[in-house]
């Protein structure tokens, strides 16, 4: 695979992007001079695995229970790759394929995959495009598809957010606010185990502004109870359900020391939390210093009937976007 990287700009920022797994490399303020995702470093690295930093995941992002799940009373049995579930769309997911570049302008580009039916399990010809595209202080990441057969999808973007100015320093210094009062409960596994919880006097409650580093000291020093919820990872690895609201607001991330805010906007009705507590990556990458917030259908959604449906029908367009505002 040949590894290919390509720019859009204004005034205000830089995005840096590259064909593999349709992959956010930079997101520079040009104003502060601060690169605001983690990455890799040189490009060359994203030829091989790259542990889904800043990539577009798929066909399924997120868990699905027992890699396997049922449309119309037929089974289809996917790829396994963690343990016996499948996480972020198998063994070869999306963050691992070579993208094509159907269009490339100053400030928008497209590109585009066509996945094959039975591709890691999953059901129909599926055409994807995913979309980075800025507008002033904002990016939009969109994605569209198209199947010729009843299947499930669910894309999402997996950046790490870090507004320090070092990367090397944590997110511990990062504020989080999100719009959701209820959350997945999952089993040790991270799988749903289909209970939506309110999280009202939890952990999990980030209604107002509240600082990651404090929640994850709480956390370390075993000041709550592990009930079952996501705390088995000392941070934080778990699904909100989004509020609904008419500007599709989700969530907000600061960092008072570089003054810059991120607000969140998405149509997708749910949005992971994932404190890279598992992070590792040579010598580069460490746990806690990205924060993840990857909008997207609601993990294992296929064998859940009270989820909101990932399914697709054949030959319908879906589109989704999340927009993110710089300030």
């Amino acid at each position: 695979m040949q590894v290919q990287s390509s720019t859009i700009e204004n005034k205000y920022l830089r995005v840096k992007s590259i064909n593999i797994g349709a992959c956010l490399y930079e997101v520079y303020d040009k104003q502060r001079k601060i690169n605001l995702i983690l990455n890799l470093g040189p490009t060359k690295n994203y030829g091989s695995k790259n542990f889904y930093v800043g990539a577009t995941c798929g066909r399924y992002a997120g868990r699905i229970s027992n890699s396997r799940f049922k449309i119309k009373n037929k089974i289809y049995k996917l790829e396994g790759n963690e343990g016996r579930n499948t996480l972020h769309g198998g063994k070869i997911g999306f963050d691992r394929l070579e993208w094509k570049i159907k269009h490339h302008s100053k400030n928008k580009i497209i590109y585009q995959l066509l996945s094959k039916n039975l591709d890691q399990g999953f059901p129909g010809d599926l055409n994807s495009e995913c979309i980075f595209e800025i507008k002033n202080k904002s990016l939009f990441i969109k994605y569209q598809y198209k199947s010729s057969e009843l299947t499930h999808v669910s894309l999402t973007n997996h950046s790490y957010w870090n507004l320090n100015k070092s990367k090397k320093e944590t997110i511990f210094n990062h504020d989080l606010k999100i719009n959701s009062e209820k959350y997945l409960e999952v089993t040790n596994k991270l799988i749903p185990t289909g209970k939506i919880k309110k999280v009202k006097n939890t952990i999990n409650d980030f209604n107002k502004f509240q600082n990651i580093g404090k929640k994850i000291d709480i956390i370390k020093n075993k000041k709550i109870k592990r009930v079952s919820n996501t705390i088995n990872q000392l941070g934080f690895d778990l699904t909100y359900c989004i509020k609904k609201n008419s500007k599709n607001y989700l969530a907000s991330l600061k960092n008072k020391k570089t003054n810059i805010q991120l607000d969140f906007y998405s149509n997708l009705p749910g949005v992971q939390l994932y404190t890279s507590q598992g992070l590792r990556y040579k010598n580069k990458l460490a746990p806690y210093q990205g924060v993840c917030l990857e909008t997207q259908h609601y993990p294992d959604a296929p064998n859940n009937k009270n989820f909101p449906s990932s399914l697709i029908k054949p030959n319908k367009l879906y589109k989704y976007f999340t927009k993110i505002n710089i300030s």
